[in-house]
């Protein structure tokens, strides 16, 4: 994860952890975190003035926690383009309490930017690279995938996409993966205080039924009957504490 660039485009909002985004325990989830870097995301084009040129998909998130924000906190949400490639580009986001502070969370995401009306790959436009390019610099990115898959599974189960997890994009958000990560985490008996985790999107899931399918600190998401893969998870670290998520 790279840091804040010394010249370029930063952008920020605020956002609160409110009843929706917290767990019973007061920490906020990962699937809420999820939203505010996709939240931070459309500002930040729309602020720029080029929220109509692309509509851009995500590739990979990686969200790295050293302490969860809780219930009521204020905290600030900043964005940087960190990463260029012809048609797709890197985020880095970071929250901190809104007073000032360490960073609570690192979070590093790969876009790719899609022709609106055709909803293929596109190059980026010379007003976008104008706006973005300055905090990239010279770094190059690539959108290959980089989860393997799945060449033994110790154990799978099943899970279900509600139509309420469907945007406007007309598949489930990539909020709603990270609620399948979420939902195992709070079966433990123990609070979770940090994480280190990546998931990357493969094809679109609509709502309805999937396989989770794990092997040791991976994870699939799965179609139900057959070999389709939705999306991949994977764990850097997880620390508890004791306690009830």
């Amino acid at each position: 994860m790279v840091d804040a660039p010394p010249k370029g485009r930063i952008f920020s909002i605020q956002r609160r952890a409110l009843l929706g985004d917290c767990a019973p325990s007061g920490r906020v989830r990962l699937d809420a975190l999820a939203r505010w870097l996709q939240d931070v995301a459309f500002s930040d084009v729309e602020d720029a003035g080029v929220e109509g040129v692309a509509s851009w998909v995500l590739r990979r998130t990686r969200i790295r926690v050293t302490r969860f924000p809780r219930f009521g906190e204020h905290c600030q949400v900043r964005t940087f383009c960190s990463g260029l490639g012809r048609m797709w580009a890197e985020r880095r986001t970071t929250v901190v309490p809104a007073g000032g502070g360490e960073p609570l969370v690192e979070a590093v995401a790969l876009w790719v930017h899609l022709d609106p009306v055709r909803w293929l790959p596109s190059p980026l436009t010379d007003a976008e690279l104008a706006i973005f390019s300055e905090s990239a610099g010279d770094r190059r990115v690539l959108a290959r995938l980089r989860h393997p898959r799945p060449d033994q599974v110790e154990s799978e189960w099943s899970w279900h996409f509600r139509r309420t997890d469907a945007d406007v994009a007309d598949h489930v958000n990539n909020a709603a993966y990270w609620e399948v990560l979420e939902d195992e985490l709070l079966g433990a008996d123990a609070e979770l205080a940090e994480l280190d985790a990546e998931v990357e999107f493969r094809t679109p899931a609509q709502p309805g039924p999937v396989r989770i399918l794990m092997n040791g600190s991976r994870r699939w998401i799965a179609e139900p009957d057959g070999e389709e893969l939705y999306a991949s998870i994977v764990f850097m670290n997880a620390r508890t504490t004791p306690g009830s998520n």
